[in-house]
């Protein structure tokens, strides 16, 4: 069975920095489209950015510049780092293993494996 977990959140202020991390087993994430994305309170679950496999990176505008997902395929591993924390990045973190390609990466149908969340709190 398919596992995805996630680690690293946590509650910082605003300005920080918190290191996401989405361990794989029974799955290579190089062998495929690997996303992260977050759902905060009241709202819908968003997509907030992509690994592809040939190693190119997409990201939603709001995290453009601040989040970059990065990947170790050694460790099976997916990392998201979140520089320059703001009050609307809170939500729920979660990782993602993309299975179809017939739409969208920002699509959550494209999705077949999800992690369980991670907290993230940004506050002063």
């Amino acid at each position: 069975q398919v596992q995805l977990v996630e680690s690293g959140g946590g509650s910082v202020q605003p300005g920080g920095s918190l290191r996401l991390s989405c361990a794989a087993s029974r799955y290579r994430v190089s062998s495929n489209h690997m996303s992260w994305f977050r759902q905060a309170p009241g709202k819908e679950r968003e997509a907030v950015a992509l690994m592809h496999t040939s190693g190119s990176t997409h990201y939603v505008d709001s995290v453009k510049g601040r989040f970059t997902i990065s990947q170790d395929n050694a460790k099976n591993t997916v990392y998201l780092q979140m520089n320059s924390l703001e009050p609307e990045d809170t939500a729920m973190y979660y990782c993602a293993a993309r299975s179809r390609y017939t739409g969208s990466w920002l699509d959550q149908s494209q999705y077949a494996y999800w992690g369980q969340g991670t907290q993230v709190t940004v506050s002063s």
